[in-house]
């Protein structure tokens, strides 16, 4: 492990080659199993709240018959995250042929907000843990294997991988800093 601004970053992080397959693996992270799903921060409650009615017209109806009944997120502060579908599917799920993907991130990318998506779908398959100090995990998890076939491939770190979502969870000076510490290419 190494720290890199109080932040400790487990040493897979660095190390591992990763690409997502979005065409393999399906969206299989928008779909765990489960009844809890996408990890929601504090303040992103309020950014999504606004959000909803440019999101409407993206949403499945089983997903808007959720959000009508017990709205998009559940828990308690510091432990929010996303309602799911038959404890499967992201609330925000829709699907393109049989691949998941998210209804968020597709009002982003067609500039209907300026919001991509929360942080912890961004930064995944890194989860940040909270302990005595900030923690930087690394979940490998079966459905992702094809996203490490491509990075190897296609020769991408999967720092360099998710360099737009590091930055935009820890800074771009920080992420400089992990780049220059590791010798991998930015």
């Amino acid at each position: 492990m190494i720290v890199i601004d109080n932040i400790i970053i487990e040493d897979d992080i660095i190390h591992s080659m990763f690409n997502c397959d979005l065409k393999k693996c399906k969206g299989a992270c928008c779909t765990f199993p489960g009844e809890f799903g996408a990890p929601l921060l504090n303040e992103e409650i309020s950014i999504i709240e606004s959000l909803l009615p440019f999101l409407i017209e993206y949403l499945p109806e089983k997903a808007r018959e959720i959000i009508n009944i017990n709205g998009f997120y559940q828990g308690k502060e510091n432990f929010y995250s996303t309602q799911c579908i038959n404890n499967k599917d992201c609330v925000f799920v829709y699907y393109d042929e049989d691949v998941a993907k998210c209804t968020l991130e597709k009002a982003y990318h067609e500039k209907n907000t300026g919001w991509r998506k929360p942080l912890s779908c961004h930064l995944f398959p890194i989860r940040v843990k909270y302990h005595s100090q900030l923690l930087l995990h690394y979940e490998k998890i079966p459905e992702c294997i094809p996203g490490i076939i491509k990075g190897y491939r296609d020769k991408i770190y999967l720092t360099d991988s998710l360099k737009e979502a590091l930055i935009r969870a820890f800074g771009e000076n920080w992420f400089e800093k992990v780049k220059k510490l590791t010798g991998n290419s930015i």
